[in-house]
């Protein structure tokens, strides 16, 4: 199984959980170990605070004897709730009371201000010195000036609400990275099916370059190809609907007026001719734009195909081969389908035909681009405004026609660009020095 591209949305999602699980195990191991040399040691207020207190058992001691340090502990027990002693350096009690056997060993177990407070969840006991003498104080930390005193509280943050806090911050970048976008696309979507063919993702999705992405570029195209669909075919069929009106109007009138049946059949056969030409040609042109067709591909002479072509033009209009003549070298030869492109081929000329001047000239020529050949039938016509240089391309376009009908049904140019762009190639139109240039752009053979 091949990996996906660096720009999937995979890389991302692992990216964002393995950010997770390194803050997770960092909170549980580097800050909880941070935390636990934080608190290891009295800080300096601390020392002061036991210090004073020393300070104060001292005054007492040298002024008052044993019942000054008796009345010191007892102050000392009431404010703090902790066990305290005053001794000499042989570790006998310089109160009136004597040391038990227990408090004795106790004394064992003392450390200095400077020391750690040793593990977790124990009280430890310290001893301040009075001045040169060798007596101290000796005391339990109270819980007020433990610097462990809130971390149970620091744990269950780290433990219990940190990490849900980093859950949620990874869900919300994982909705902002996946559930948002889909949102959405479905926002969309069912905008799409409920007539809106406006609906688009834009760009902040479609600019993604992962498969989100992708799947934003394709929704964009495909709304885009149905908005441009439905439009078409609305245009079309109040176009056919009004280019049909036309030959049963002249029936109706032929029916009603007409006397001789034998000219009301040519006038009927006539008009069907019209219809059906009118149906087949809109008919194929629907057909190009929605089922966007994949025809066969061969190799394509356009220069015997042009010969064919203009015999069959110049049979019925009455041109003579010299009027439509091909500048091309014998080796043009195009990778196509060879129906589509002779349709194709056949509609231009017979436009160019249609909009040329008594005794002008029809003339294919064309170059090679590298691997595509750059062909166009340019006429001796009037030419087209440049601002309906792409309007003829639309169906039903007739510039100049005399009547509905008459000079053709604006069908030609827009079924031969849509055959040549399945095929790969591209239309489109230039006004040249002398007439219309219409040029297509094919892959060469």
């Amino acid at each position: 199984m091949n990996l996906p591209g660096r720009h999937s949305l995979l890389w991302r999602l692992a990216g964002a959980l393995a950010l997770f699980c390194l803050l997770l195990v960092s909170l549980h191991v580097d800050v909880g170990r941070t935390l636990l040399e934080a608190t290891s040691y009295l800080p300096e207020s601390t020392k002061q605070i036991l210090r004073a207190d020393a300070q104060e058992a001292e005054t007492a001691w040298r002024e008052q004897g044993a019942p000054g340090v008796d009345a010191f502990l007892q102050r000392l027990r009431e404010r703090e709730r902790v066990w305290a002693v005053v001794v000499d350096e042989h570790k006998h009690s310089l109160a009136s009371r004597q040391l038990t056997s227990e408090e004795a060993q106790r004394l064992d177990f003392v450390r200095k201000l400077d020391f750690p407070v040793g593990r977790p969840g124990s009280t430890p006991t310290f001893y301040v010195p009075f001045g040169d003498t060798g007596a101290r104080l000796v005391m339990q930390l109270p819980q007020r000036l433990n610097p462990r005193k809130y971390n149970e509280l620091w744990e269950l943050l780290l433990q219990r609400v940190l990490p849900a806090v980093l859950a949620v911050a990874v869900a919300l970048l994982i909705y902002r990275l996946l559930i948002a976008p889909l949102a959405l696309l479905r926002r969309q979507a069912a905008a799409l099916s409920a007539g809106d063919l406006s609906a688009r993702l834009g760009p902040p999705v479609t600019q993604r370059k992962d498969e989100l992405g992708e799947l934003a570029r394709s929704f964009d195209h495909m709304a885009e190809r149905l908005q441009g669909t439905v439009a078409f075919q609305r245009q079309l069929l109040r176009d056919l609907s009004h280019e049909l009106r036309t030959p049963l109007s002249r029936l109706r009138v032929a029916g009603e007026s007409e006397r001789d049946s034998d000219a009301l059949r040519q006038r009927l056969a006539r008009e069907v001719e019209v219809m059906e030409k009118l149906v087949g040609d809109a008919l194929e042109l629907v057909w190009l734009d929605t089922e966007r067709p994949q025809l066969p591909s061969e190799e394509v002479d356009i220069v015997r195909l042009w010969d064919v072509l203009r015999e069959n033009a110049g049979f019925e209009t009455g041109w003579p081969p010299t009027r439509m003549p091909c500048d091309l070298a014998s080796g043009c030869l195009v990778r196509g389908n060879l129906n589509g492109l002779a349709q194709a081929l056949e509609n231009i000329l017979r436009n160019a035909i249609r909009h040329s001047p008594d005794g002008g000239v029809v003339r294919l020529a064309g170059q090679q681009e590298g691997d595509h050949w750059l062909l166009w039938i340019e006429d001796q016509g009037p030419g087209v405004a440049e601002s309906e240089l792409e309007t003829i391309f639309r169906p039903f376009t007739r510039l100049s026609a005399a009547r509905p009908g008459g000079d053709g049904f604006g069908l030609g140019l827009a079924i031969a660009r849509s055959m040549v762009e399945t095929q790969g190639g591209r239309v489109w139109a230039e006004n040249g020095s002398h007439g219309l240039h219409v040029y297509m752009y094919l892959p060469a053979a």
